[in-house]
């Protein structure tokens, strides 16, 4: 519940502090006295957008703080989740800085606004006047139908379903559109790995290919410097080896004289026998050699596919032509492999569908219950409001669609009078029987939801008389489940309060501002007589403010 408010430096307000107590509260106050910059100061630090203009004094900062008791109300994990201190008696502020800027705190804690409307969404309900109009918005009825059905986990567990059910068809296009793509490339794909597979390029070593090119290029060539080679070492008494033979045979004659010498005829002998290896090479490779114009032939055309394919693929090497060869046959794949992935997607989809399709069923199921039981309490509470002859109607339809909160559409309808056909609350209700329905709602709601506290701003509008002290009497029902505090303009309601609190302008240092009190009996009687007859307080009306207060 809500304990204290604390406003300094906003709209009118240039400091304000109000204690609120359990039960039933009334706020009452003349017309532009500040009853709803009041009530904006309390949304403002709820969650409610910043508006700089509304700083009593540009030059400060304006500060709202408001405390709450939560004790009783199983909030811990909120705190847990978002990492906050947990107090029984929470206190969150809101500052407006000078330049416009504004921040948000729980327990000193900086949050932002998500945060703090999050948790103030289960602390308190402000009901301003407009929002009487959410009777006739769809979202607002699956709520309060919702709300009965306690259809709040298998609603959480559809909202998760739904959104894996959207990712997955997101994921299908995307399968889908690669597909296409492949599709449209596999062709062309597929021509340039077979291309690539037809060379047989992992067999290949291309600078030996080269190299043998080069050596058959050149047969001829060859073959005469090997011939020349063999007669220049071979010929006798001027060949390289008869040469050899003779230095060796002069060396050796003085080999024993010295080690040096000794040395020297060695490594003659190592040059002889060198010597004689090299011919013998020459010799064997000359008997080898011979022009194959079709081994050349083939070297050739082997070189001449692996060039094209290099300057296709505009790269340099066979490597290279591998690592292309690879990705275009994973593109290929892709196709080839297509109806295997788009299969186990489709059951996936299958599968998350069928959860959805059951959890949609038993919130509809939940919602057919428990629509005849708001709709008789509804009709109860409204033949109490001088509505007796009102009659509702809640149209719930199954649909194919997926819809965010479940597979149903729904309406309520309304009939005014006997003999009247249903139509929708905008067009068969005027504003007053609006503001009744609306509170008659949110007195089913009270026993339905877990909610702190709730205000209303002026929900009375368009009633009067004997209606009025129906709403006080339902209002006062109500406090039983929450603390209600209602900013009223009936004395019939705002002498059913536990506690009555008036908003009045003062005038301080020239400046006037709005500010607020807790009526003692006197004061009460009072203000209630001002209501009943006007400023000009008379007997009559004190008499009557003592009877409707007690």
């Amino acid at each position: 519940m809500l304990t204290t408010l604390s406003i300094k430096n906003y709209a009118l307000i240039e400091n304000l502090n109000v204690s609120f107590h359990n039960g039933f509260s009334t706020i009452t106050g003349e017309t532009g006295a500040g009853k709803s910059i009041l009530l904006g100061g309390l949304s403002l630090v709820l969650g409610k957008r910043a508006d700089a203009s509304l700083v009593y004094n540009k030059e400060k900062k304006c500060i709202i703080e408001a405390d709450f008791d939560i004790e009783n109300y199983n909030l811990n994990s909120f705190f847990e989740k978002e990492d906050l201190d947990y107090d029984s008696v929470t206190t969150i502020r809101r500052e407006i800085i000078p330049n416009g800027k504004s921040r948000a705190f729980i327990n000193d804690t900086p949050v932002v606004l998500t945060v703090l409307t999050a948790l103030s969404e289960q602390l308190i309900d402000i009901h301003s006047q407009h929002e009487t109009l959410q009777l006739a918005d769809h979202d607002f009825q699956f709520q309060i139908i919702d709300a009965l059905a306690k259809n709040e986990r298998l609603l959480a567990s559809y909202s998760k379903q739904r959104i894996l059910h959207k990712d997955l068809l997101n994921e299908m296009e995307i399968l889908l559109q690669d597909q296409k793509k492949a599709r449209e490339a596999y062709d062309y794909n597929m021509f340039l790995l077979n291309e690539l597979e037809d060379a047989k390029l992992k067999e290949t070593r291309q600078a030996e290919l080269e190299e043998k090119l080069d050596k058959l290029s050149h047969v001829e060539e060859i073959k005469q410097s090997i011939t020349e080679s063999i007669q220049i070492a071979d010929e006798e008494q001027i060949g390289l080896k008869d040469l050899f033979f003779r230095l060796n045979s002069s060396i050796s004659k003085i080999a024993t004289y010295a080690d040096q010498y000794q040395q020297l005829f060695n490594r003659l002998q190592s040059i002889s026998i060198e010597l004689s290896d090299i011919v013998d090479e020459l010799e064997t490779e000359n008997e080898n050699l011979e022009f194959n114009p079709f081994e050349l032939e083939k070297i050739n055309e082997k070189l001449q596919v692996i060039y094209s394919l290099q300057k296709k693929h505009a790269v340099e090497s066979i490597d290279d032509l591998l690592e292309i060869k690879n990705e275009l046959q994973a593109k290929v794949n892709v196709v080839e492999s297509a109806s295997d992935a788009m299969h186990a997607k489709k059951e996936e989809i299958k599968k998350v569908e069928g959860e959805l399709n059951q959890l949609s069923l038993k919130i509809h199921n939940g919602r057919k219950k428990a629509i005849p039981i708001f709709v008789k309490k509804l009709e109860t509470i409204l033949t109490r409001l001088e509505m007796k002859n009102t009659r509702f109607s809640v149209d719930l339809v199954k649909t194919d669609e997926f819809l965010y909160n479940g597979k149903d559409v729904m309406s309520f309808k309304i009939s005014a009078d006997k003999g009247r056909t249903f139509e929708s609350l905008k067009k068969a209700a005027s504003g007053g029987e609006m503001s009744r329905i609306m509170l008659a709602v949110k007195t089913i709601m009270s026993k339905y939801t877990k909610l702190p506290a709730i205000v209303f701003d002026e929900i009375d509008t368009g009633v009067s008389g004997e209606v009025s002290n129906k709403i006080a009497e339902l209002m006062m029902e109500m406090c039983v489940n929450m603390q209600v505090i209602s900013i009223t303009h009936l004395p019939q309601i705002a002498a059913k309060g536990n506690q009555h609190y008036k908003v009045f302008k003062e005038e301080k240092n020239n400046t006037i501002s709005s500010n607020i009190k807790l009526l003692n009996e006197n004061e009460r009687i009072n203000e209630l007589a001002e209501m009943l007859g006007g400023k000009s307080i008379s007997k009559t009306a004190i008499e009557h403010a003592k009877q409707l207060l007690h």
